[in-house]
Formats: structure tokens, sequence, C-alpha cells
């Protein structure tokens, strides 16, 4: 079983809890009913999902969230293309892999990506067939206003509020059932919820006129991450 946390960003530029589950992970129709819930809640033109190279979830998404984009999260792409290499190499790999993510523009970073492939495939044949196969879900993030590219190549913003959760979940150690999970967890999103309504917005109204003046849109970018 895991928790499953959806996190959105209004077109204010205000981050905001859209729903949460427990469920079954590895489970493609969990994932299924959990966006349909969102969606039956008021979720619609979204414009960009980030999470983790999940099967189900990517099936959910193209199938319940129509016409978004996906960015694959970039922490957790960098460690399944390191795995394919030789632990001694893995630092010069990464610093090499990095050099796509410093380029200005996406299309810089295409040209780029092409270059690092085609100076290491020799020697690490698996990781660049990775890297080169997930070009376009490594990459989606630059596609949007470069204000937001910190926040936007990988589900590292949920991480705090993953470790909160975590701790304070941990305290309890067993649950006696699935609902008692719920009620703990939401009142803990509750509550951070409230606290970003009333903070300083995550992203400025100037940067998200560059994305509504593309496509009107209600939230976006929707993170998921999965505990």
């Amino acid at each position: 079983m895991a928790l499953v946390i959806a996190v959105g960003v209004n077109q204010q530029g205000e981050r905001e809890i859209l729903g949460f589950d427990v469920g079954m992970s590895e489970d493609g129709a969990f994932w299924e009913e959990f966006l349909r819930r969102l969606v039956a809640r008021g979720l619609k033109g979204v414009r960009l999902v980030i999470s983790d190279a999940h099967e189900g979830l990517k099936a959910a998404i193209k199938k319940i969230l129509t016409g978004s984009a996906w960015q694959r999260c970039r922490v957790h792409f960098m460690r399944n293309v390191l795995s394919q290499v030789p632990k001694h190499y893995q630092g010069m790999v990464s610093s090499i892999i990095r050099t796509i993510f410093a380029q200005n523009d996406q299309e810089s970073a295409r040209e780029q990506l092409r270059h690092v492939v085609d100076e290491l495939k020799n020697r690490f044949p698996k990781a660049m067939k990775i890297l080169e196969e997930a070009e376009e879900e490594i990459l989606a993030y630059m596609a949007f206003p470069r204000e937001h590219w910190a926040q936007i190549h990988s589900t590292n913003p949920l991480e705090r509020l993953n470790r909160e959760i975590r701790r304070r979940t941990d305290v309890v150690c067993i649950f006696p059932n699935r609902e008692a999970v719920i009620r703990l967890v939401g009142a803990m999103l509750m509550e951070q919820n409230d606290e970003w309504k009333v903070g300083r917005r995550y992203f400025s109204l100037e940067s998200m006129s560059k994305i509504t003046s593309i496509n009107e849109f209600t939230l976006t970018p929707v993170a998921l991450l999965h505990k």
C-alpha cells in the first residue's frame, strides 16, 4: 500500500492540495480512478504532470488528463541512468549528463543530449539508451517559463511535505485500518493547504501569465508523489 498525494499550482501561482489516497500504487486501475476523482472535483486543463516513471500512472495520465504534457522526475531518472554505469564512473557521467539541463532552451538541450549520447554510447550503451529514449519526457519542463524550471523538473518540491508526513505517521507505527491513515494524513494536508493559502505565491503572476496567454487552464502543473 502507498500514500499518493497530488499537488497543483493554480493560475494565480498558488499551490493547492488536489487530493490524496491510499492504495496499490503498482495497479494502473488505482491511478486511473485516482485521477478520475480529481477531474470529478473540478480539475481541468492540466498542462503538465510531473511524476515518477510508473507505467500505470503514465497510462492513466494519457487517458484521463488528455492533452497534458508529462515530465519524468529528473532526480529519479538520473538514479536510473547511473545504475547502468560502473560506480567509479558515475560522477563523471552525471556531470556530463547535467550539461544537458544547463542549456538555456529546450532545443539547445535536445542538441546537447544527442551530443552526450554520441560521446558516451560506446562506453555506456545501456545508460545512453535510457537517456536517448527519455528525451521527450525529461525535457518537457523546458517548454514552460524558465522561472518555473527549478520547481517543475522533478517531484523534489514535495519531499519536505513527504518527510513531515512520514515523521508523523512513523510515530503511530501501526494503523488499525485505511480510514485511520486517511484521517491523520487528511488533517495534515488541510493544515498544509491553509499555510500555502496565506503564504507567498509559488509562482509569480507575471510568470503564470506566460502560460495562460498560450492556453487557458485551471491548474498546472500537477505533481504526483507516491510513498
